[in-house]
């Protein structure tokens, strides 16, 4: 019996049963690649047809732009707005002050000072040398007393100026600027919106919090210690300056607006950018220059920061401890630092995102070479008897849908996570690209089954 076939072409290459299946991973992986170039340049259109999209070009790269510089105002707008609504937040932020030596040192000096004037060493003395010269005393110990003067003062001053170090370097202290910031939560509130009263006030330019409870607790231990006239001090209302500019009406105005646009402002942006990029003639690389813009912003931002740390150091009232303001300034704008690294990081991220994917012979060596090493072990777990035959076919079917879906979660897991940081992002990145891994193992091609097993050879 005689086969219906038409006998093969000599110029042709015989093609085995199963098609494609009988490809090796890194002659599959080479077709996709070759496929995915052809696509790109059939939908490129002629070279003259971007001329014809001028004005589409160039409503996309005002839009990207627009999107950049409201990238730097919704990280700004986020800060604010999350150390006004968030009390632990808020906590978070002002909490390490209490562990920091210059911030401790200026607290010691300020409660010192306060307690001194209360207590008035000096009548103390006056007073001690008074009764010691009275009569009926011995002349022996005014005459000693009075060489005692000087030191006797030193002595009760040193005691008190030890006393308040010694709380403000206790648990003591901790506890008290936790616990009086946290039931102060308006406290920054009452810096952004300039009203007074509570823990917090903001007068003439200053933002100082009431450390009445640390003078209570220095006015307890001095009593302990013997010291009586402690007993006298009055429930003293001291503040310490913690921030202080004569333009802090103007940043407080600027800063009310981004708090109350900060949940709507980094959403607007992004449908801006992706308004942006959706007009674009080229979209991939509208992509990426959007992705750059915000990076662009971010470090923008960052170096923006440093120059008003400088500005504001440069501008301290007389007498104002630079270190301790310094490390308030840095602790106010801790979380904002890591805003802006956390974008940046995720711009950063999406450019180099979008470039592997496209058709540059960068991008297809390094798609080329993943593919290739992931087709490998592949390979190997097939030989070995792992069954992907269903699974292969599936995620081959669906693989560009599967990818979309990966794409979306970490959209999803970024966009919801309370304040991500650049570990969240670096962790989001390396899950992603673990998936994608995942997904081209899975993927063996639309022949599975048929390579798994010999084909039939059709009978006359």
């Amino acid at each position: 019996m005689t086969s219906s076939a038409p006998p093969p072409d000599p110029g042709r290459h015989p093609v085995p049963p199963g098609g494609e299946s009988r490809l090796s991973a890194g002659e599959r992986t080479e077709l996709d690649e070759l496929r995915h170039r052809v696509a790109a340049l059939e939908g490129a259109g002629p070279a003259g047809a971007a001329r014809h999209h001028w004005l589409r070009s160039t409503g996309s790269v005002l839009l990207i732009l627009l999107a950049s510089l409201l990238s730097l105002l919704s990280v700004v707008a986020v800060w604010a707005d999350s150390i006004v609504r968030d009390t632990d937040r808020y906590v978070a932020t002002v909490g390490p002050l209490a562990r920091n030596p210059a911030v401790r040192k200026a607290v010691t000096n300020r409660v010192t000072t306060v307690v001194l004037d209360q207590i008035d060493v000096e009548k103390l003395v006056k007073d001690l040398e008074r009764a010691a010269s009275q009569k009926g005393a011995p002349d022996a110990a005014a005459k000693l007393l009075g060489g005692l003067t000087g030191p006797i003062t030193g002595g009760l001053k040193s005691l008190v100026g030890d006393t308040v170090e010694r709380v403000v370097s206790s648990r003591v202290f901790d506890t008290v600027w936790v616990d009086a910031n946290r039931r102060a939560h308006s406290a920054l509130d009452q810096a952004l919106t300039g009203e007074s009263g509570g823990a917090v006030s903001v007068e003439n330019g200053q933002v100082a919090i009431d450390v009445a409870p640390l003078v209570k607790e220095v006015k307890d231990r001095l009593v302990s210690a013997g010291l009586g006239p402690a007993a006298l001090i009055p429930a003293v209302h001291t503040d310490f300056v913690v921030f202080a500019s004569k333009d802090i009406g103007r940043v407080r105005t600027y800063l009310r607006v981004l708090e109350i646009i900060g949940n709507w402002l980094p959403v607007v942006a992004v449908l801006i950018a992706a308004l942006g990029v959706y007009l674009a003639v080229n979209r991939r690389r509208a992509l990426i220059g959007a992705a750059l813009g915000v990076l662009a912003a971010m470090v923008v931002l960052g170096v923006a920061l440093t120059v008003m740390r400088a500005i504001y150091l440069d501008h301290l009232p007389v007498g104002a401890s630079r270190a301790a303001a310094a490390a308030v300034f840095d602790a106010l704008v801790r979380f904002l630092r890591a805003g802006v690294r956390a974008v940046g990081a995720l711009a950063l991220v999406t450019a180099a995102g979008a470039f592997l994917v496209g058709p540059s012979p960068v991008a297809v060596r390094v798609r080329t070479g993943c593919g290739r090493g992931i087709g490998a072990v592949r390979d190997v777990a097939v030989s070995a008897g792992l069954p992907l035959g269903a699974v292969g076919r599936f995620v081959h079917r669906f693989k560009r849908w599967i990818g979309v879906v990966i794409l979306a979660v970490a959209a999803i897991v970024l966009f919801t996570w309370s304040y991500p940081t650049t570990a969240v992002v670096v962790w989001t990145l390396v899950i992603v690209l673990v998936a994608f891994a995942i997904r081209e193992f899975l993927d063996t091609g639309p022949g599975s089954a048929r390579s798994a097993t010999p084909s039939a050879t059709p009978s006359a």
